[in-house]
């Protein structure tokens, strides 16, 4: 009937009542936007996008405060690895002012105080300073990876929060349609509004935390090796004394 009563109108007419959706008729009455949606959003979903929010902004203060912590670190064990460079042996790097801190300087001596009684096995001698070296990139790695892991794990679970919040949204536009028992867009538009943004938050939250977790383990990654070619150049330099006959003295000046 109701195609009948289109084919008796004017053709102007007609084609207007053929390109106005039926449910624009009555109007949608909820308020549609970003801000509108949440409030309108049931309890349980308000706490899901909270929860995103407050998340998205933990990935952005992590990224913010290690990022800046990461350049320092590298720039100052850049600058370390050019002094230990440019040294011939061990007791010029641990008399150097800049260099006298250095942890991998102070690992070698220490070693070679404690070995002063085993200078004659330079290999056993350069093994165990190795192993010290090796614990110290470990502890480096350890530091610069304190608060990245929470970005895996924001990038990982954010999806699945939004998830929920999606389907809890679209359980109560169900709802909607079964207690109004209507099939109107009015009624079902807003609970799927609500669950789409939902899902968007999550999306929000995760995709950056992904982003920056990998980036981040990128500039870890060569941080490491920048520490590791400092120990290599420490090593370096131990093994030099050894050869020269100078770790005695050295060990024996530490000592005293």
């Amino acid at each position: 009937m109701a195609r009948l009563s289109i084919l008796k109108m004017p053709i102007s007419a007609a084609a207007l009542a053929l390109s106005t959706p039926a449910w624009a008729e009555g109007g949608i009455p909820a308020n549609l936007s970003v801000g509108g949606m949440f409030m309108q959003a049931d309890w349980l979903v308000k706490l899901v996008m909270i929860g995103l929010l407050i998340a998205s902004l933990i990935t952005w203060t992590v990224f913010i405060a290690k990022m800046m912590e990461l350049r320092r670190a590298s720039a100052k064990e850049r600058e370390t690895y050019t002094h230990i460079a440019a040294f011939r042996s061990l007791h010029e790097a641990a008399v150097d002012a800049n260099l006298a801190f250095t942890p991998l300087v102070r690992e070698a001596l220490a070693e070679l105080k404690a070995s002063s009684d085993a200078l004659h096995d330079p290999d056993g001698i350069k093994e165990r300073i190795v192993s010290r070296f090796e614990r110290h990139e470990a502890l480096v790695g350890r530091t610069m990876t304190r608060g990245v892991n929470i970005l895996a794990t924001i990038g990982s679970t954010a999806p699945f929060v939004g998830l929920f919040g999606t389907v809890w949204g679209i359980m109560n536009a169900f709802i909607g349609i079964a207690e109004k028992q209507t099939t109107n867009l009015a009624v079902v538009a807003p609970g799927i509004a609500e669950a789409l943004l939902a899902t968007a938050l999550g999306l929000v939250a995760a995709i950056p935390a992904v982003v920056i977790y990998n980036h981040f383990s990128r500039l870890i990654a060569a941080h490491r090796a920048i520490v590791a070619d400092t120990a290599a150049a420490v090593l370096r330099l131990v093994s030099r004394d050894l050869s020269r006959g100078q770790a005695s003295a050295l060990a024996q000046s530490r000592e005293g």
